[in-house]
């Protein structure tokens, strides 16, 4: 067939000049090609033999069969289209539009038509059908989950190949719409042979029942929706699409009067008709999410609006094709004609449509038609092109990500108490995981099983690690000469100023040795790789961890960023010193998925925990007594104030143990209430067996006791006796 032959619609066999056998060039011919035995034809001309093949001795399977979802898209079912290859092509006559309908009407026409047995013939020689239905593949099914393709794009880069192509893939779960209505139609008890659902076109991709309603209520929302009537004709009820063509010329010599002054025509006022049609469906193309359709007529003056809402799964470009139709339909149906036929007009039903004219022709669709002597006939005006649209705008789809999410990284904090939000004696715990599951759930118990809610995080912080090793370094002082390096995998770090970093800016915690933390600040920061910071001109040893000063901390230890991201566990008083096993993982998972970390934990209230005394020394008395003074630092946040004259006492009665050291061995314990103790001259004879004089050398242990904890953070160190 040429293309003017296709155009004009002009077909023409296929026959076979040479030897009379015209199934050898008709592709589609299977039954003679099957059924025949085959013989070649070398330069044209055909061998006296046949090939080995049998007839019939094997069944044909179709290993592809499909139609692309385009508008006409049978006419030339095994083109597709994808702008990116020099193969693309629509089918003929085809205008580009997306037709899921079209493509579930092949797939039913083929599979019914070769499981008639009537069309597909039984071997003489194995008794099987000719057509092997159930080993035939339809193509083509994709094992990417919908909608996540094709709406994930960026993902997979074919995915606006799906709109147009052959995929089965979130299509083959609709139901033709005639195959629903018949199936309300028997839900309500009417008999199979009286239901004609021959005249329904179109999909349904899915359907909500809201409530409990009859099953013609619910036809009656699909009739809207896609536009189709209902009649009854010679017993059967009968389901006909709108927007077909006109079956009978009426002319006024037909009417019952033989005038056309008996053609009463009206026309409804536009104040009663919608100039704003909006339709609330459901996205087919999403994860069932609402969308909004509109429809509307280009006019001046008052809007007037009508909203409806559909529970139907549709793609809203689809939505707005059938909204526009609706529209249209409704401002040319204003239109109305009542005239009366003869007897002879029998075959004429509602939902037919007839040419009037009256002068001109105008298509009229039959709406209620009342049988006496005459034929009493009501009709509404149809246009034809309004139920041709093409569909609306393509909509972006938005669907969730399937996201896995791996167990987050955890770091438990217990470190003396940082600001004064910090409630003592809670512990501190940082969480980092990515991709970041937006809420994560800590759960605690004292056993591996009866897991309870304990907190809840929703910010994740910045853990990193060191890239090279990091040496000691002094406290309380700028440390110029450390460099801290970290690789921190996500966020950023910058510098700060002197002011900012004395009010707490750029604090983090170094993980010295497993579970023992340093908190310093750092001031200047740089950049030198991806995701990899240096940190200069430090101040170490913050808030009583000089103790943890690193010597030095290894390359691969643990750097927590101390920002609002770090939380408190709600740990109380009581429970310091029992352990706790904690599960930390996504709220949305249950405790026993994958994506939780188990740890356990001691707290230790290290957050109450005295600090530390500075500034320990030795100074001999005239009698040979020796005078040990310290000073006092304080725990409390509150305590870094100038203007004080003594930092506050948060441990009272106020308490101190004093160990008179010899190397590692402890010759005697003293005890005091204030930031001073006497060692008495009988007290240094009995340990040394000698009194000490000015120029010796004594080391001291002090610690100030805490009423819960006992002793806190000891300072040692060897003095010079003054």
């Amino acid at each position: 067939m040429n293309a003017a032959d296709r155009e004009a619609q002009i077909r023409t066999p296929i026959s076979d000049g040479a030897y009379g056998k015209d199934w050898v060039f008709r592709y589609k011919d299977l039954v003679s090609w099957w059924s025949n035995p085959h013989y070649d034809r070398p330069g044209g001309v055909e061998s006296a033999t046949p090939t080995a093949w049998t007839p019939q001795s094997k069944p044909i399977r179709f290993t592809e069969f499909g139609c692309p979802s385009i508008d006409r898209g049978t006419n030339q079912p095994n083109v597709f289209h994808d702008p990116k290859s020099s193969e693309s092509a629509a089918p003929y006559f085809s205008r580009g539009w997306r037709d899921d309908a079209i493509q579930r009407a092949y797939l039913e026409a083929t599979a019914l038509y070769w499981g008639d047995p009537a069309n597909n013939p039984a071997s003489s020689i194995t008794g099987l059908p000719m057509v092997d239905t159930g080993d035939c593949a339809a193509w083509s099914w994709d094992a990417r989950p919908h909608p996540f393709f094709p709406a994930l794009t960026d993902v997979w880069s074919d995915g606006a190949n799906w709109q147009l192509g052959h995929w089965l893939t979130g299509r083959l779960g609709a139901v033709s719409l005639a195959a629903l209505v018949r199936h309300l139609c028997l839900a309500a008890g009417m008999d199979a042979a009286l239901i004609d659902v021959c005249g329904l076109w179109g999909a349904v991709e899915g359907l909500v029942i809201p409530a409990i309603e009859s099953p013609r209520t619910t036809i009656s929302m699909l009739a809207r929706h896609f536009g189709f009537d209902a009649v009854e004709s010679e017993g059967v009820i009968r389901f006909v699409m709108r927007g077909r063509a006109s079956v009978s010329t009426i002319t006024p010599d037909d009417l019952v009067a033989g005038n056309g002054e008996d053609i009463e025509r009206t026309r409804g006022q536009e104040t009663e008709l919608p100039q704003v049609l909006r339709w609330s469906v459901a996205r087919a193309d999403e994860d069932y999410d609402s969308a909004l359709v509109e429809a509307r007529r280009i006019i001046t003056g008052a809007v007037r609006v009508t909203a409806e809402n559909f529970p139907v799964a549709v793609a809203p470009e689809e939505a707005e094709r059938r909204c526009r139709r609706a529209l249209m339909e409704t401002w040319t149906a204003r239109e109305r004609a009542t005239f009366a036929l003869p007897p002879s007009r029998l075959a004429l039903d509602p939902g037919d449509v007839v040419a009037l004219e009256d002068p001109g022709t105008t298509e009229f669709r039959l709406t209620r038609i009342a049988d006496g002597l005459a034929r009493l006939i009501e009709a509404v005006r149809q246009d034809r092109e309004v139920y041709d649209l093409p569909p609306g705008a393509g909509r972006t789809a938005a669907v969730a990500r399937s996201v896995p999410l791996g167990a987050p990284q955890v770091a438990i904090l217990d470190l003396p108490q940082l600001t004064s939000a910090h409630t003592s004696p809670r512990p501190l715990i940082a969480i980092d995981a990515d991709p970041w599951p937006g809420t994560v759930a800590v759960l605690r118990s004292p056993e591996t099983s009866s897991w309870a809610s304990f907190a809840t995080i929703t910010r994740r912080a910045r853990i990193g690690t060191l890239a090279s090793d990091f040496p000691s370094g002094p406290a309380w002082r700028w440390d110029r000469g450390a460099v801290l390096e970290i690789d921190l995998p996500w966020g950023q770090l910058e510098s700060v100023t002197d002011l900012q970093l004395f009010g707490g800016a750029n604090a983090f915690a170094v993980e010295s040795a497993p579970g023992t933390w340093e908190v310093l600040q750092a001031r200047d920061v740089t950049l030198i790789a991806p995701d990899r910071y240096r940190l200069t001109t430090l101040l170490r040893g913050q808030r009583g961890t000089e103790a943890a000063n690193g010597n030095p901390a290894p390359p691969g230890a643990r750097v927590v960023v101390l920002d609002g991201a770090v939380t408190e566990l709600p740990f109380t008083a009581g429970e310091i010193g029992l352990p706790w096993n904690l599960a930390v993982g996504p709220a949305t998972r249950p405790v026993s998925d994958p994506s939780y970390t188990i740890l356990s934990l001691t707290p230790s209230g290290a957050s109450l925990r005295p600090f530390a005394p500075v500034h320990l020394g030795a100074r001999a008395e005239p009698s040979g007594d020796i005078i040990l003074s310290w000073t006092r630092r304080s725990r409390d946040p509150a305590a870094d104030s100038w203007e004080a004259t003594e930092v506050p006492l948060l441990d009272q009665p106020e308490a101190w143990e004093i160990d008179i050291l010899d190397a590692a061995a402890v010759k005697r314990t003293l005890t005091a209430g204030t930031a001073t103790v006497t060692y008495s001259t009988a007290d240094q004879i009995a340990d040394w067996g000698a009194a000490l004089v000015p120029g010796a050398t004594l080391t001291i242990r002090v610690a100030q006791l805490s009423p819960s904890l006992g002793r806190g953070s000891p300072a040692e160190s060897s003095l010079t006796i003054a």
